[in-house]
């Protein structure tokens, strides 16, 4: 072989071990394929999710990256209740945590239609879908709350489509 090929080799090979190990320990790119975020996200949109080591670093209105069980896929959400948490969901879509409303500026579909309550167990989290008319949420799993160990990543930035560039909030 000669001194350039091996040279391109290793230069190959180091990208792919870079890119598998920041896949595996730093971020990781997801597809959204449902309208369930929208507007903020868009079925198509490209994000990239960095990974969560440290749950207690999570914070309400957080979107965050999990593999729900129940669906066998992964799914992106807002986080809107933590460990301990009381979360009410009002007919007409506003949401109370712990007695205060929530400020939801990303809501443009509240969604509300019944009341309902909620009392987050420790070591689990509710997630609630922006687009709140079309979204398969917390509202309607049969199992209402995600364990810590299932969350694997908070959204920080959609990169496609490029007209979408934008930070995740």
């Amino acid at each position: 072989m000669s001194k350039n090929l091996k040279e391109y080799v290793v230069i190959i090979f180091t990208a792919i071990v870079l890119t598998l190990l920041i896949n595996k320990f730093l971020l990781f790119k997801i597809v959204v394929s449902t309208p369930s975020m929208a507007p903020t996200i868009e079925p198509g949109d490209q994000l990239f999710a960095t990974r969560i080591h440290n749950l207690s670093k999570m914070e309400r209105g957080d979107m965050i990256v999990f593999y729900s069980k129940e669906f066998d896929e992964r799914m992106i959400k807002r986080l809107i209740g933590l460990p301990g948490d009381k979360v009410e969901i009002k007919e007409d879509g506003t949401v109370n945590v712990n007695n205060e409303k929530l400020d939801e500026p990303y809501i443009k579909y509240p969604g509300g239609k019944v009341n309902m309550n909620f009392e987050v167990p420790e070591d689990k989290y509710l997630l609630l879908g922006d687009n709140r008319d079309n979204s398969k949420d917390a509202r309607y799993w049969s199992d209402k709350y995600i364990d810590g160990d299932d969350i694997l990543g908070k959204a920080q930035i959609t990169v496609w489509p490029l007209n979408r560039f934008n930070f995740a909030n």
